[in-house]
């Protein structure tokens, strides 16, 4: 019988096993594919307090290996469920079950791809989802921004104070995001916008990204656009699906608590990008894994 079964090993699920283990409880970390989560696609982060700068795959070894240190069991499998049985929560992955006195969901949410040939590849090298964290590796370079949505917009605004040209391509024929971001990327001279386009392809070269192929909605003509970086903002997917008998969750899949990291069910807890919350970032979802730990702990100790 464990204490706390966290599902998920970013960022948040790892700080939550920190936190639970220092409370002396039982503590077992499952994860699917990758201990450090999301962020091990990072090279570089720089945005983290007291470090000037470290990979991601940096960080999360330094992570892992401190919650391992202080006794936490980790497994690598995928969960497809949670069960009740009075007080004990069962979870269950395709090869055991596991009986725990509380659950903490930290299962993240992954960034939504294109879905084309070669791109898991290029991720990291070539292909970013954050203009905070990667922006200044294309420094007076050409980088595409996908997506027309808020996100995309904010991305590019941040991207344009950097970059020597951002091109923004969007597949509907109109850009979706606020007015007030509308009009900032307007005033930009380095800016371009292309509306009514999908990405084809990836292009490459021996050095990774040198481009991609665009094609018109309308006419199907394609063309290609030589950049050196493209950021992604076509939207998240949480990966909250096997627990919606669980926990309740909002219209975008995102499980529906506030900082507190509570959910109805009081045995069940929630951190980090699965969590419904406006900023995504390493530092928040430390701080919900603290948040979480910390409640969870409260509710076995009561």
């Amino acid at each position: 019988m464990y204490d706390i079964v966290i599902v998920g090993a970013g960022p948040a699920g790892l700080t939550a096993a920190l936190y639970a283990l220092r409370a002396d409880k039982k503590v077992l970390v499952l994860e699917k594919e990758t201990f450090g989560g999301q962020i091990t696609y990072s090279p570089n982060v720089e945005n983290y307090p007291g470090f000037l700068k470290m990979s991601g795959n940096e960080f999360a070894e330094k992570l892992l290996d401190q919650v391992l240190t202080h006794g936490a069991e980790v497994e690598l499998a995928e969960v497809t469920g949670i069960t009740a049985e009075g007080k004990t929560r069962i979870v269950k992955t395709a090869e055991a079950s596991y009986a725990t006195r509380s659950v903490i969901l930290a299962t993240g949410a992954r960034h939504r791809t294109l879905g084309l040939d070669g791109e898991a590849e290029l991720i990291g090298n070539g292909i970013s989802f954050c203009a905070l964290c990667d922006g200044a590796f294309y420094s007076g370079r050409d980088v595409a921004v996908i997506g027309g949505g808020n996100s995309a917009l904010q991305e590019a605004v941040l991207l344009s104070d950097v970059c020597k040209s951002v091109t923004i391509v969007q597949n509907l024929p109109k850009l979706t995001g606020e007015a007030r971001l509308q009009k900032t990327l307007a005033e930009k001279e380095n800016v371009r916008i292309v509306c009514s386009h999908t990405v084809d392809a990836y292009l490459t070269n021996s050095s990774g990204l040198s481009g991609i192929r665009i094609k018109d909605a309308d006419s199907g003509e394609l063309r290609e656009l030589a950049v050196d970086g493209v950021f992604l903002a076509v939207g998240l997917v949480p990966q909250n699906a096997p627990f919606a008998e669980n926990v309740t969750l909002n219209d975008w899949g995102y499980v529906d608590a506030d900082e507190s990291c509570t959910t109805k069910d009081p045995a069940i807890f929630t951190a980090g990008d699965c969590r419904q919350k406006r900023v995504r970032q390493i530092a928040t979802a430390i701080s919900d894994g603290a948040a979480a730990a910390l409640a969870a702990c409260h509710y076995l100790d009561e």
